[in-house]
């Protein structure tokens, strides 16, 4: 099993810059393609980034594509979202995942965009 915890969330203008951050309980860290999703109010969950194992490959949904970076680092068992250009649109509780398709979720961390 593994336990995720997301943190890094806050609130930041428009245009500013957070990166977010999962810590991963275990040591079967590796051996997982992890992601990251968000949920605004009133909405579904979405796809936000995934990286595969090793860090080899990266996905982005549109949204964020050339905004938004995701990372790992295996040694650390921690997987990163570095968000840069935020909107106010970004704004949403972040949740990072294990798993693909996702089994194991972090508890989210917010994240609040102001114009």
């Amino acid at each position: 099993q593994v336990q995720l915890v997301d943190s890094g969330g806050g609130l930041v203008q428009a245009g500013g810059s957070l990166r977010l951050s999962c810590a991963a309980s275990g040591r079967t860290f590796s051996s997982y393609t992890m992601g990251w999703f968000r949920q605004a109010p009133g909405q579904e969950r979405v796809f936000v980034a995934r990286i595969t194992r090793t860090g080899g490959i990266t996905y982005y949904g549109d949204s964020v594509k050339g905004r938004f970076t995701i990372s790992r680092d295996n040694a650390k068992n921690t997987v990163y979202l570095q968000m840069n250009s935020l909107k106010p649109e970004d704004t949403a509780v972040y949740y990072c995942a294990a798993g693909q398709p996702p089994v194991y979720w972090g508890q989210g961390t917010q994240v609040t965009v102001s114009s």
